[in-house]
C-alpha cells in the first residue's frame, strides 16, 4: 500500500487553516466585545452618580447596596423564565451550591457593598477613578484562579498599560476635594476591596457557568446565590437606620435598572466573548475606565457638586489613553 506523501502536509495545512480561522474569529469578536464593554461603562456610571447623591441626602449605604440586587433579581428571573432557562439555573446551582454561594458573594456582595460605602466618603468621579484598579487586579489574580498555562500568564503588555491607567488614577486621587484625609482613605480602601472582588467573582462564575448558562442565566444564578448576603445587609440597615425612605427606593430603582440589569448584562456578555484569552479579557475589562469620563462629566451637572480640577482631568485623560492602548494591544493574537 502506498501512502501519499502529501497526506501529512494536507493535514498540517488544514490545521493551519483552522488555527487561522479561530484567530480571525477571535480578532473579529474583540471590537464588538469592547463596544459592549464601553456601553456597559456608560450605564454603570449611573450608579456612581446616584449613589453619591443618595449619600449626600443621608441615605444608608446598606440599603443603597441591597435594594439594587433585591430589585434586579425578579427582573432577571422574568427574563430567564420567558426564555425558558429556569431549569438550567436550578441545575447549575444544585450541582455546586457552595461554590456558587462563595463566588456570588465575592463577585456581587464584596463588590457592590464597598462601592456604596465609598460613596459616602468621596465624590463619584473619584470613586470611579480608583475603581479602575480592578483592571490590574483582574490580571494579577489570574495565576491564582487558573490551572492552564495560557490563562495563568500575566501579559506584560497589558501590565504596562495597567501601570499607565494606575498613574492616571493616582493623579485624580491627588486632587480629591478637601485633600486626601482619613475619610477619603476609607473610601479608597473600600473601593480597593471591590476592585479585587469583582474580577475574581466574575471569572470564577464564568468557570462555574461554562457553556451551560447564557448571560442572563448566570446573572440570575449569581443573584440567587448571593441572596443571603443581601438579606443580611438589609437587616443591618434596618437595625442601624430603619426602613429606607421613598426617595432612596426610587433612586435605587434607577440604579438597579441601569447598572444592575443593563450594564451588568452588557459587561458579562462582553467578557464571555473573550474569556479564553487573558489579554483580550483584560482589554474588555479596561473599557470600564470609561466610567470615569462619564461620571466626571455628569456628576457636577446632576448633583451641582464641584467638578474635577485640572490635575484630575489630566489623570482622567491618562486613564483614557491607557484604555486606548488596550484596544490596540488586545487586537494582537497571543501565542
Amino acid at each position: 500500500m502506498t501512502i501519499p506523501l502529501t497526506a501529512p502536509f494536507t493535514l498540517e495545512a488544514a490545521r493551519s487553516r483552522t488555527g487561522r480561522s479561530r484567530t480571525a474569529t477571535a480578532l473579529a469578536g474583540l471590537p464588538a466585545a469592547m463596544g459592549l464593554g464601553l456601553l456597559s461603562a456608560l450605564f454603570f456610571s449611573v450608579s456612581f452618580v446616584v449613589n453619591h447623591g443618595m449619600a449626600l441626602g443621608g441615605g444608608p449605604w446598606e440599603w443603597s447596596a441591597s435594594l439594587r440586587f433585591l430589585m434586579s433579581l425578579p427582573v432577571f428571573a422574568l427574563i430567564v423564565a420567558v426564555r425558558g432557562g429556569l431549569g438550567g439555573v436550578v441545575r447549575a446551582l444544585g450541582d455546586a451550591p457552595w461554590r456558587w454561594l462563595v463566588w456570588s458573594t465575592v463577585g456581587f456582595g464584596l463588590f457592590y457593598a464597598p462601592i456604596c460605602l465609598a460613596a459616602g466618603f468621596a465624590p463619584g468621579w473619584l470613586v470611579a477613578s480608583v475603581w479602575q484598579v480592578t483592571i490590574v487586579c483582574g490580571m494579577l489574580v489570574a495565576p491564582l484562579l487558573y490551572r492552564d498555562r495560557d490563562r495563568r500568564r500575566i501579559p506584560l503588555a497589558g501590565l504596562g498599560l495597567s501601570a499607565v491607567v494606575l498613574a492616571g488614577v493616582g493623579l485624580t486621587v491627588v486632587q480629591a476635594p478637601g485633600g486626601v484625609g482619613s475619610g477619603v482613605l476609607v473610601g479608597i480602601a473600600a473601593v480597593l476591596v471591590a476592585a479585587v472582588a469583582y474580577p475574581v467573582g466574575n471569572r470564577k462564575s464564568m468557570e462555574l457557568a461554562g457553556d451551560g448558562l447564557d448571560t442572563f442565566q448566570r446573572l440570575l444564578a449569581l443573584s440567587l446565590a448571593s441572596l443571603p448576603w443581601w438579606i443580611g445587609l438589609s437587616a443591618l440597615g434596618l437595625a442601624r437606620t430603619g426602613l429606607p425612605d421613598g426617595a432612596q427606593v426610587a433612586s435605587t430603582g434607577i440604579v438597579a435598572l441601569s447598572s444592575g440589569v443593563i450594564a451588568t448584562a452588557l459587561f458579562f456578555a462582553a467578557t464571555s466573548r473573550v474569556r479564553d484569552n487573558p489579554l483580550r479579557l483584560a482589554a474588555v475589562e479596561a473599557t470600564q475606565a470609561g466610567e470615569v469620563m462619564f461620571v466626571a462629566l455628569a456628576e457636577p451637572l446632576v448633583l451641582s457638586t464641584a467638578p474635577p480640577g485640572a490635575v484630575a482631568w489630566i489623570g482622567i485623560a491618562v486613564i483614557t489613553l491607557g484604555v486606548l492602548g488596550y484596544s490596540f494591544v488586545g487586537r494582537r493574537p497571543t501565542g
